[in-house]
């Protein structure tokens, strides 16, 4: 592929924005076949090390996800969809990171020619990746059928995670007056990801940074994930003026 036409299959990302998410699993052809067969994904393969490759899902020639099948040094890492947001600058976001009482699980590295990432984790313990793109900006698709729509930061302190968040990126976050209020994140204009409270019946669980796809139909997509052999944790249920969500794992439990 010529380098305008890479440029055509990408999407700019201002900073700030969520740009690319990606799978960490035990099983990296069924986890593969899983997500090709619900979404309809393409997908291609490209080498990383010895006996490890990482794939690229496509819709339309546009990237959309990625995965990886984790190697024996990351064997106690849960199987999770990992959310990277867009920075000017990994190295200058990390330190600022430490400064906000976060901390650089990875530090800033160069991914070749495509970028610069480093992990993260909030002060309530949550996990996130910075991207400093280089000549890959991130997904080339999203808010549309079978790609991300939003992220979400499930969080034992959501006071904490506001101040953490509004400061390192500039967000602004607007919260409802709800039972369980639920705060929406904000970067510049766009409404991106949303905030809650981890609530007692959701069992035992880490703060964590979870997604959503966007699918025609709920129902439908959860029994269609249930019969490839996800679990599914909430069933599909309406949320007025927003719209009908379910939450599952896949079957490698991410």
């Amino acid at each position: 592929m010529s380098d305008t036409a890479a440029a055509q299959t990408q999407m700019e990302h201002a900073p700030g924005s969520f740009c690319w998410i990606e799978l960490l699993t035990t099983d990296g052809p069924g986890a593969k076949k899983f997500y090709m067969d619900l979404f309809g994904w393409d997908a291609t393969d490209s080498p990383i090390g010895p006996d490890m490759v990482y794939t690229i899902y496509k819709i339309n020639g546009k990237d959309v996800a990625a995965s990886f099948q984790k190697p024996e040094q990351m064997k106690d890492t849960p199987n999770h969809w990992g959310s990277y947001i867009t920075v000017e600058s990994a190295d200058e976001t990390a330190a600022k990171a430490k400064s906000l009482g976060g901390t650089v699980v990875m530090e800033p590295s160069d991914v070749m020619e495509h970028g610069r990432q480093a992990v993260i984790a909030d002060p309530t313990g949550a996990h996130f990746c910075i991207w400093q793109p280089k000549q890959h900006k991130g997904v080339g698709i999203k808010n549309e059928l079978n790609t991300l729509c939003w992220n979400e930061l499930l969080t034992t302190d959501t006071e904490r995670a506001k101040d953490f968040y509004t400061k390192l990126f500039g967000w602004k976050s607007k919260t409802d007056g709800g039972e369980t209020p639920y705060t929406e994140w904000i970067n510049g204009e766009d409404h991106i990801g949303g905030m809650m409270q981890i609530q007692p019946e959701m069992g035992p669980m880490p703060p964590n940074w979870g997604l959503y796809f966007a699918v025609d139909d709920c129902d439908a997509k959860v029994a269609q994930a249930t019969s490839l052999g996800a679990r599914t944790y909430v069933l599909p249920t309406d949320i007025p003026n927003v719209g009908r969500v379910a939450v599952l794992a896949d079957p490698q439990g991410a």
